[in-house]
């Protein structure tokens, strides 16, 4: 099993002047697969061109709560023949994401946000894909989304809430990701989650360019080619072997996102 950035926005214009390079360095540290959620309507032709330029970059089709303002009901339809179209090319999308809700920064738009979230709900339902989540000071509205419709699962993107509400994503068959914020030291709460939650329930992540790991510093440019020591953070916290916790999140973020299972080569990485 390879190691798997499960969020990673390669898309951004951080990575402009060096994507390639970026690209190849997280192959050399064993990134064998980079999931690219789109946020917008806008980048959704950038995130499947960079999924053709690289190998091992898959992507997401999605509209971010944070960018909701510059879309309108018509893209909805836009995503649904989007999403249609990709997956009779057999491309490589492999959720709808990212999507949620986000009321840290405003809850003035909350309306348009829960509106957006339920109809990208529908859809993912409707073509029985995974989600990517973007949960943030609004996770029992999201839970409480969910369980009106019931997706396929998928991944809680950065989670940071309370044990009660991990155990409620897992139990509507939820993996949740963790990535830099983890290996800060002050991190107790995260860090906690980490050591305690069933092991078949995490997935790794980077949400590169953001999100940077302790040794970055908190305005640093994070990439995939730190998830290796993010995984080896999140080994020692398990007491574990780094080889262990990369076949098992591997083979999690496999199972929550399964058109990942058909992008490997060789496909033997996979047993």
């Amino acid at each position: 099993m390879i190691l798997i950035d499960t969020h990673c926005h390669l898309d951004a214009h951080e990575f402009d002047a060096d994507r390639d390079e970026v690209v190849s360095q997280a192959k050399e540290t064993g990134v064998g697969m980079i999931v690219i959620p789109a946020v917008e309507p806008n980048n959704f032709q950038k995130v499947i061109a960079l999924s053709k330029q690289y190998s091992n970059c898959s992507f997401a089709l999605g509209m971010h709560p944070m960018y909701i303002d510059n879309s309108s009901p018509g893209d909805v339809k836009r995503l649904h023949a989007l999403i249609k179209q990709e997956l009779n090319n057999k491309s490589k999308l492999v959720a709808v994401g990212e999507i949620g809700l986000d009321f840290f920064v405003t809850q003035q738009n909350r309306e348009t946000q829960e509106y957006f979230f339920a109809e990208q709900l529908k859809l993912a339902k409707e073509f029985n894909l995974p989600v990517i989540l973007h949960v943030r000071r609004a996770v029992d509205d999201v839970l409480k989304y969910l369980r009106a419709h019931q997706v396929s699962g998928g991944i809680a993107h950065a989670f940071n809430g309370s044990r009660q509400q991990a155990d409620a994503f897992i139990a509507l068959g939820f993996k949740l990701g963790f990535g830099g914020a983890m290996t800060y030291s002050r991190s107790l709460k995260i860090r906690e989650l980490a050591k305690t939650l069933p092991l078949e329930a995490i997935v790794l992540e980077t949400d590169a360019p953001d999100i940077p790991p302790e040794w970055l510093g908190r305005k640093g440019r994070n990439s995939p080619n730190e998830l290796l020591k993010i995984a080896q953070i999140f080994a020692e916290l398990r007491g574990m072997e780094l080889s262990q916790i990369i076949e098992i999140t591997g083979k999690n973020a496999v199972d929550i996102l399964p058109n990942l299972g058909t992008l490997y080569t060789p496909l033997e990485a996979l047993h």
